[in-house]
């Protein structure tokens, strides 16, 4: 449980640093990119509070996390070699939308996701669930984003 819960901070934080450096390197789109980054920052502190108070009273929501680790290993690996890549040679806008909508999509954040969209089961699913009320579906905000600012969609 523990390596799960340090891979999906991991998780969170690499999401983050990505969408900081697309903060950077889109000026037009900054503020948009600056309110997930600090969403992500958010689920990242929510996992270590959870970590600290819960897991070693073995009361962990589990149903926050996804259940392979080796699936947050290969995501955070591969976000790990995308960010060293952007910090090089930035994106083009189109390209880091759609890589921050598959990111999205993609099973580590729909996990988070479906966990805030369930039915409230335990104290501390409750209590994660209302820390976090504020934080909206990212990927149903980038797409609304990006079809307001005529993105052009590329996601299969």
């Amino acid at each position: 449980m523990i390596n799960l819960i340090n891979e999906s901070m991991k998780l969170e934080l690499n999401v983050s640093e990505l969408y900081r450096l697309f903060h950077n390197n889109f000026p037009d789109d900054a503020t948009f990119w600056w309110d997930l980054v600090i969403e992500e920052r958010n689920h990242a502190e929510l996992i270590r509070q959870g970590r600290e108070h819960y897991e070693p009273k073995g009361k962990f929501p589990d149903s926050l996390l996804c259940s392979k680790l080796s699936e947050l290993q290969r995501v955070n690996e591969e976000l790990a070699v995308l960010i060293s890549e952007v910090t090089v040679n930035p994106l083009p806008r189109e390209v880091a939308f759609n890589t921050a909508l598959k990111l999205e999509l993609a099973v580590g954040e729909m996990h988070f996701q479906q966990f805030m969209n369930n039915d409230i089961a335990t104290t501390p699913e409750e209590i994660f669930k209302e820390l976090n009320s504020a934080d909206k579906d990212h990927a149903e905000r980038i797409l609304k984003y990006m079809n307001e600012k005529s993105i052009k969609v590329r996601y299969s």
